[in-house]
């Protein structure tokens, strides 16, 4: 039975208008740690696929028992939500929306909730956070916007050819640190853009990161394409970052 500490938990929506979107507009869940306190200033996870990262990936509910039972600092989640008739759109480097989003959530969407919130306004205490494609949206965010992010949650990242392209364009992404798990049945996963061996991609692109000085925990374990995977990863992934 889940400690119910854990699982009370204070989550604000909040809608961030955008001239950026076509929708002009996007919604945010924020969530708040126990105790907090707008005298103090927190570090904060940027999560895209954010209705699923708290619904599927019940990150709000590890963030409770991190901090309450393992001293973990307290910090804020931002989860963005997304309509999936839209996603690839969005989060592949080659869709049609992706330039757009990136813009609005580095320009608008972080800017939004940082003078609202009271965040630490550097990219060592930035944190984003993405599985499968929403990992992609994450690595091309930070690497469009080196000034804001460095660190990438990246679980079972869609590295599909043209973002293991743009990454083996830059000779320095040692400003980056990423943690990165791929399961080792994702070797034959259908999308809506085809068959992908996400073992294969995630090897390639951590050796391609790697060999530009970037700082990477690379793993492969146990698991398939979906949250029942990544949300069991996410206490280690949170960890990796916030403890110490």
């Amino acid at each position: 039975m889940t400690d119910v500490r854990y699982t009370k938990r204070t989550i604000v929506k909040e809608i961030v208008e955008s001239r950026r979107l076509p929708e002009g507009s996007r919604s945010v869940r924020i969530y708040l740690p126990p105790g907090y306190n707008e005298t103090l200033s927190y570090p904060i996870v940027y999560c895209q696929d954010g209705e699923d990262f708290f619904n599927f990936g019940r990150i709000a509910t590890t963030a409770n028992r991190l901090i309450l039972d393992e001293d973990i600092e307290p910090f804020i989640i931002a989860g963005v939500d997304v309509d999936k008739r839209h996603r690839t759109a969005e989060y592949a480097p080659d869709g049609a929306r992706h330039a757009d989003y990136v813009t609005f959530f580095a320009e608008e969407m972080v800017p939004y909730v940082e003078s609202r919130y009271p965040v630490r306004r550097s990219p060592e205490y930035r944190l984003l956070a993405g599985d499968s494609l929403g990992a992609t949206a994450s690595l091309h965010t930070a690497i469009s916007y080196p000034e804001l992010f460095r660190r990438i949650m990246s679980l079972s990242g869609a590295y599909y050819p043209e973002s293991q392209r743009i990454v083996a364009q830059y000779a320095d992404l040692s400003a980056l640190q990423l943690y990165m798990i791929v399961g080792l049945q994702e070797t034959s996963f259908q999308t809506d853009t085809g068959v992908y061996d996400f073992v294969e991609l995630n090897r390639t692109t951590s050796r391609l990161l790697k060999e530009r000085g970037a700082d990477v925990f690379y793993e492969e374990k146990d698991g398939k394409h979906q949250w029942g995977f990544w949300q069991q990863e996410i206490p280690d992934a949170l960890r990796y970052f916030m403890a110490g």
